[in-house]
């Protein structure tokens, strides 16, 4: 399967073609959607119902940043493949063009009842519909001895922006023949930024500016997603460098210390010149705030709309969201946001509401021209988002075809930026 700029546009638009818009205002004006979080989920979603109810709706986005920047391609920047403001983005367009209000304070809280937001200034927005698309939030104490604090000294640069630039600074500056170790993260996890992309950009570096480095991986999983062309990448671009270690043989990490680098494990001790630590994950607070998480630590939705199972007039996008068989990934966010879009427009406007469908493509790159992916289509079952059909890029491909998979990346990437942003 392969997907250019041209043909993610063009699929995009079908799957949310606008449809005419009946006139059905409240008595107070124009129905109210507040999205909360300004990411491929949430930015799509405000993008999207504003553009297709054609001013029916107003729609207010709450994102605290001014700018935002994509994990997805964050590792090519850390392996000196993009600069960092090709990475960031405005939200401008949003404003000027969509007419969407964008408001750069951070959500606090949720009143439910009331159908209301409150602002880090204590302003109160009201909605009719709510779109909650924080992202993460990274469960410090998953790693022993792990804090925000010590992110400063052990960056995790898993929510993109001055931690990413952070890692990749300790990366370009590590002494000659050190050692790099990440700390892996437990599953589910965000991705991208992929943990195994991440260590061979990482590797891409110390191939040209530090060779005799090594990289320990430290997992507390026995597997990982395209382990086999990772593991072949990684022993025919950079031998002997990379050691990959899974929880049965390390027995977990048992304390980290962030001023000596010290990273001790069953297995040994191990001394980090640079160390990624990327601890355990959840929704974003504010989707627990807002009593929208389960025992998992993230939001049980409605498979066909994105709905929440907490609250009808709540929709939960992303990271965020327990989206069955689909991944933690930038695609899979901007997918559901389309179907989330075009389910709330319906609700508050009586435009046709289609079938909800989904699809979801990792890319990870290697070296130089050398593009892995792996992807799916998925379909809304009354239990669960549900694959239905799925590919991976095989070991031993032609280095064409992996010269041409990562070029697809980068049209993707245009894409699909441009379809969040609408810039």
């Amino acid at each position: 399967m392969t997907i250019s700029r041209r043909h993610f546009l063009v699929g995009t638009a079908l799957t949310t073609s606008a449809l005419a818009i009946p006139t059905m205002l409240t008595a107070q004006g124009k129905p109210k959607v507040v999205v909360i979080g300004g990411g491929a989920g949430g930015a799509t979603a405000a993008r999207y119902i504003a553009k297709d109810s054609k001013g029916a709706i107003d729609v207010t986005l709450i994102e605290p940043n001014k700018e935002f920047t994509t994990c997805f391609f964050s590792n090519l920047y850390i392996g000196g493949f993009r600069t960092f403001e090709s990475i960031t983005h405005s939200y401008k367009t949003l404003e000027s063009t969509h007419g969407i209000k964008v408001v750069h304070q951070m959500a606090t809280g949720v009143d439910r009842a009331a159908k209301s937001v409150t602002l880090g200034d204590g302003t109160k927005v009201t909605y009719d519909k709510l779109i909650v698309a924080p992202g993460i939030s990274l469960k410090w104490d998953s790693v022993p001895g792990y804090s925000a604090e010590a992110a400063q000294m052990m960056p995790h640069a898993w929510q993109a922006g001055p931690q990413t630039q952070l890692l990749k600074s300790k990366i370009d500056a590590m002494k000659q023949g050190g050692t790099f170790v990440m700390v892996a993260p437990p599953n589910p996890f965000r991705c991208p930024p992929g943990p195994y992309e991440r260590i061979s950009m990482v590797a891409h570096v110390f191939k040209e500016k530090n060779p005799k480095a090594k990289i320990i991986i430290l997992d507390p999983k026995e597997k990982f997603s395209k382990q086999a062309l990772f593991q072949e990448g990684w022993q025919d671009n950079y031998a002997g460098m990379v050691e990959w270690i899974p929880a049965s043989l390390h027995g977990g990490v048992k304390s980290i210390d962030p001023a000596t680098g010290k990273i001790e494990t069953d297995l040994e001790t191990f001394t980090a010149d640079v160390a990624n630590i990327i601890p355990a994950q959840a929704a974003g607070g504010i989707a627990k705030t807002a009593g929208l998480t389960n025992d998992t630590g993230f939001c049980p939705i409605m498979p066909a709309s994105m709905q929440s199972q907490v609250d009808e007039n709540v929709y939960v996008l992303g990271d965020s969201s327990i989206a069955g068989d689909m991944p933690k990934s930038g695609f899979s966010a901007n997918s559901q946001a389309k179907v989330c879009a075009n389910a709330v427009r319906g609700a508050l406007t009586g435009s046709k509401v289609f079938p909800a469908k989904f699809s979801n493509t990792c890319w990870s790159l290697i070296d130089t021209d050398n593009g892995v992916k792996v992807g799916a289509n998925y379909v809304a079952k009354p239990e669960k988002i549900t694959k239905t059909t799925g590919f991976i890029s095989k070991t031993g491909e032609d280095s064409a075809v992996r010269k041409a998979t990562y070029e697809e990346s980068l049209g993707w990437y245009s894409g699909i930026t441009n379809d969040i942003f609408g810039s």
